[in-house]
């Protein structure tokens, strides 16, 4: 099988250390990015992100940090000497927000990457507008897109959808993370905005975040690997 053209990211949303592990085991060890979001984090803590880079996988710190300037500057510090590769924080708080997280980072001599979440994918025009963002979700994802260019930030976090508006609109290397990725015969659960696996990779994405399809599947494994030819391709 060629060499995917993406990787794919394995969300550990679980209750228990033993039942993410669980999971993890009975996929294999092709598997070798995971993401660590703020359920696990919160329960466990930085020693559950140590134990996993332990086991060999790079890791995607989930956080979505949102508030003032130098409280998301305190917060990168605190986590920049974890082994993560990757971590995110809410363009919603703005460039002076995004600027400050960058310059932490620097200082703290990490290497992670700094990821900036535009539209969560969970998110329609509809409940958009609910909450005062008025107009088209492409269009505030693109301009979002184009505050975190400005930050200087590493990458953007979106629905696949909006992919190719990014790409056509903000040409400056940016690493792509696309949630709401599910396969043709997967459900779609609470993800408002999706694509294929092999679409969204057509479109551009670097990495791909793929949750429930594998690990609630009868076969966690041979689910990773169908996905896993189907990016090869």
């Amino acid at each position: 099988m060629p060499s995917p053209k993406s990787e794919i990211i394995l969300p550990l949303d679980f209750e228990t250390q033993e039942e993410a592990l669980q999971v993890l085991d009975s996929i294999g060890p092709d598997l070798k990015w995971v993401k660590v979001g703020l359920q696990m984090y919160l329960n466990f803590g930085p020693d559950w992100v140590k134990a996993l880079a332990d086991r060999g996988y790079s890791i995607f710190l989930d956080l979505k940090l949102h508030d003032i300037p130098n409280t998301v500057a305190g917060a990168v510090k605190s986590v920049a000497d974890l082994p993560i590769k990757l971590l995110t924080l809410h363009t919603l708080g703005g460039v002076a927000m995004m600027r400050a997280a960058r310059k932490a980072r620097d200082e703290s001599g990490s290497d992670l990457k700094l990821i900036g979440v535009t539209m969560l994918t969970s998110m329609d025009k509809s409940e958009m507008n609910t909450v005062g963002i008025p107009g088209e979700v492409p269009a505030q994802v693109l301009r979002l897109g184009k505050a975190a260019k400005e930050a200087k930030l590493d990458g953007i976090v979106s629905s696949p959808q909006e992919l190719v508006l990014l790409k056509n609109n903000i040409k400056s290397g940016f690493v792509f993370i696309t949630p709401g990725v599910r396969p043709a015969d997967a459900a779609q659960g609470d993800q408002s905005r999706v694509t294929t696996p092999a679409e969204a990779v057509k479109k551009g994405s670097n990495y791909l975040v793929i949750g429930r399809p594998i690990y609630l599947a009868p076969d966690p494994q041979a689910a990773f690997q169908k996905i896993l030819e189907e990016i090869s391709e």
